[in-house]
């Protein structure tokens, strides 16, 4: 599950080692996909950008190379729901997009990768890649 800083990373730069390791991932069968979140943000960005149109445009062809845009379930609420309650209670909140993302990606046991470690790598029992350091 590639988050929205991932996301927004390849729609703006289009590096080419994330794109190959894109296009290495789905050809050993692996799903690419995002979360309905991490769409709503991205969609938000491009509405409130300079140039809404294009941003959309772009934003469209990058969903086209994905297996999915997961929509957002009662589970992934209860995991949202737990989770920020236990990231509140320890003093660590991430922020509700993050929170949302992360237990979306825990209701789904994805893997999620992102450049934000400073946020996700506070949720226990996540699992993390970062594609854009490597």
């Amino acid at each position: 599950m590639l988050d929205t800083d991932t996301c927004s990373y390849v729609i703006k730069q289009r590096p080419e080692s994330v794109l190959a390791t894109m296009q290495d991932k789905a050809q050993k069968g692996h799903d690419l996909y995002i979360s309905a979140i991490t769409y709503a943000e991205l969609r938000l960005g491009a509405v409130r950008s300079g140039n809404p149109r294009k941003h959309n445009r772009l934003i469209s062809e990058f969903c086209e190379r994905l297996d999915a845009v997961h929509s957002w379930d009662a589970t992934a609420a209860d995991y949202f729901a737990r989770l920020q309650a236990a990231l509140f209670s320890a003093g660590n909140p991430i922020g509700n997009n993050d929170t949302m993302i992360a237990g979306h990606a825990l209701s789904l046991r994805a893997v999620v990768v992102t450049n934000n470690q400073k946020h996700f790598s506070k949720v226990p029992k996540l699992k993390l890649d970062n594609w854009v350091t490597k």
